[in-house]
């Protein structure tokens, strides 16, 4: 087989980077290849590419790791590209959050859609299409796009529509889910089998089978509610189950936002969330996850360094899609799971032009994805709201059409269940205003914004959070698990 190249941008992801390279790198095929790595960051940049030099040379591979800030030279010549980019960092994401909150949104996450997700859209798509720009100029010729960035239906639909390059979005909530489902059902390995199908982040298990069998909703309703911890950590997830008939891919605090009915009232949101863990609906949880953990790459590159230097066990490979797909592409060997691709008639019951979240083999011939799917009633109505929303922040990123990124976030189904237009108006020039400086194709539009919230109306609230815990340094937290390990040990 012949050597290629892999462009990662946003390498300096450390983490997230390390992971992708040992996946791949798990597969003897995928080994004679370079990895070229682009960050805007020199010194995270710098830090990943002393680990992955440390693994080839430990493991005494032919791949050879190259490291630029000069994403265009590191696009040069490459098959597959994968993205894993934050645009505007913590600074803008804090915005996305503490905004809305201001006018009653209270997020967990905020990445996917409602306020947080749509604005965070508006922040990447642009970066997306020049990344586009740069694969189809210098990548080599039908080069594969492999978006990790959220909100991934958002990129993934700019990337396909006005990217012209052929994209393939992926997540792993999926994944995540069925390990879920394999526990309570007391499944071992190789004996559960699902399909799932939606939207990113509002995919359904619409056919789950154990040893062939097929397991319908009351079978695991009540395994759920029999679970010591996914009975109180997903009661959110447990109720949609109960009602919808099918289980949601999503965690309990990701599903809250996407939906109208949980995150509406601040009474109601203690009711749905359990506080164990950021993901099961804290407010703004995963900005402060994100926040206390900034740095924790910095505080574990000793160890980092220490793991590299070790033989890569190919049976500790991760369910991550990226190493898979490539294995299918470069070898025939198939590989099925679930990919963010146009709909195309893929689900018969959402709209053609949908970024859908569905199940599909790989293979020499590329991604073939399974057709027919029809949705049950309730899950399709759900995914169409949020597509709807998709669309419309989509088509005012690529405009910077200020009134139509309003609608946008007006027809949100959370934000529509708390926000009058008047609000929603405000808020959205005020987020504009606060992001100015990651939103190029509102240059035009932030004098406007500026003069409206100067003669604003709408008066905000203190709004704390329902469920919101103070945000603490890595330092602490590490005190405290370190506390805890001594009270273990006795």
């Amino acid at each position: 087989m012949g050597s290629f190249k892999i462009a990662i941008i946003g390498a300096g992801s450390v983490g997230f980077t390390k992971k992708l390279f040992t996946d791949i790198l798990s597969v003897p095929e995928l080994r004679d290849v370079e990895f070229a790595l682009t960050d805007l960051s020199e010194h995270n940049l710098g830090m990943i590419k002393t680990i992955l030099d440390r693994i080839v040379e430990a493991n005494n591979l032919p791949t050879r790791v190259t490291a630029t800030t000069d994403r265009r030279k590191a696009l040069e010549g490459a098959r597959y590209i994968i993205s894993c980019v934050r645009v505007g960092g913590l600074e803008a994401y804090a915005d996305d959050i503490r905004i809305p909150l201001k006018y009653g949104v209270d997020q967990c996450v905020g990445d996917t859609i409602c306020a947080g997700g749509i604005l965070y859209g508006q922040r990447n798509i642009p970066v997306i299409l020049d990344f586009c720009k740069d694969i189809r100029e210098v990548a080599e010729p039908g080069a594969k796009f492999l978006n990790y960035a959220n909100p991934m239906a958002m990129n993934t639909w700019a990337a396909i529509e006005y990217g012209n390059v052929d994209t393939i979005g992926l997540c792993h909530g999926v994944q995540h889910g069925g390990e879920q489902i394999a526990e309570i059902l007391g499944a071992k390995e190789g004996e559960l089998d699902y399909i799932c199908s939606g939207i990113n982040h509002q995919t359904w298990f619409i056919d789950v089978r154990l040893n062939g069998r097929r397991i319908g909703k009351d079978e695991l309703v009540a395994a759920f509610e029999a679970h010591p911890v996914f009975s109180k950590q997903e009661k959110l997830r447990i109720d949609v189950l109960k009602r919808f008939g099918v289980y949601s891919t999503e965690s309990n605090g990701h599903l809250s936002e996407y939906l109208p009915w949980y995150r509406k009232r601040p009474d109601e949101i203690t009711k749905w969330i359990d506080m164990s863990d950021w993901i099961h609906g804290e407010t703004g949880g995963y900005l402060r996850y994100s926040t206390e953990t900034r740095n924790w790459f910095e505080t574990e590159y000793p160890r980092f360094l220490e793991d590299a230097g070790k033989p890569i066990d190919a049976a500790k490979r991760s369910n991550e899609h990226a190493s898979h797909i490539l294995e299918a592409l470069e070898t025939g060997r198939v590989y099925r799971g679930h990919f963010n691709v146009k709909n195309n008639g893929v689900i018969t019951n959402l709209p053609a032009d949908a970024i859908i979240e569905s199940s599909g083999f790989v293979d020499r011939f590329g991604i073939n994805m399974v057709a027919g799917i029809t949705l049950p009633e309730a899950c399709a109505a759900t995914c169409i709201s949020s597509i709807n929303v998709q669309r419309m922040s989509v088509h005012a990123a690529i405009t910077g059409d200020i009134d139509l990124l309003k609608l946008a976030v007006l027809h949100d189904p959370l934000v529509g269940a708390i926000c009058t237009p008047e609000e929603v108006w405000q808020m959205v020039d005020e987020m504009v205003v606060a992001q100015a400086q990651w939103l190029p194709q509102y240059a035009h539009a932030i004098d406007a914004a500026k003069e409206r919230l100067a003669r604003a109306t709408v008066k905000t609230r203190d709004w704390k959070g329902a469920a919101r815990r103070e945000v603490r340094s890595i330092e602490e937290i590490r005190a405290e698990k370190e506390a805890a390990k001594l009270r273990a040990a006795g």
